[in-house]
């Protein structure tokens, strides 16, 4: 039976633009785009992990404001339960600790990135919010 892993993204906006991050070319699905952000830690809400969790990777505080999609995807090793939050920088400015690559984006040119599968579904509502 495949392990369930809980993770939350930070669909971080600003200027009409919105933070993409593109994932280590060692990591899982490396080299893949998706929002900030990683694992909800044992006692922790989904909003703790993320604001832990993008100052970790990006050295920046934000707010953490509606959700905007839930997905299951189903890797070879796990199923992950990704929820992506609609979120604000509050303070600083993002410096990559974990990544290989950012970009700030308008919602139309996102779908020039390969997106890790997870972040598939938001990316698309975003698309469609903005169309």
């Amino acid at each position: 039976m495949q392990k369930d892993i809980y993770v939350v993204g930070a669909i971080i906006q600003r200027n009409n633009k919105i933070l993409c991050v593109q994932r280590a070319d060692s990591a899982v699905n490396g080299a893949d785009w998706e929002f900030p952000g990683g694992k909800i830690e044992p006692g922790e809400t989904p909003e703790q992990a993320l604001i832990r969790e993008v100052q970790e990777e990006i050295g920046c505080v934000i707010t953490v404001n509606q959700a905007l999609d839930h997905t299951v995807y189903a890797y070879e090793f796990a199923n992950v339960h990704l929820t992506c939050f609609l979120c604000e920088l509050i303070t600083g400015e993002p410096i990559l600790h974990v990544h290989q690559a950012m970009k700030w984006l308008d919602t139309s040119e996102m779908s020039n990135l390969k997106w890790s599968p997870a972040n598939l579904p938001a990316v698309e509502k975003l698309q469609k919010k903005d169309a």
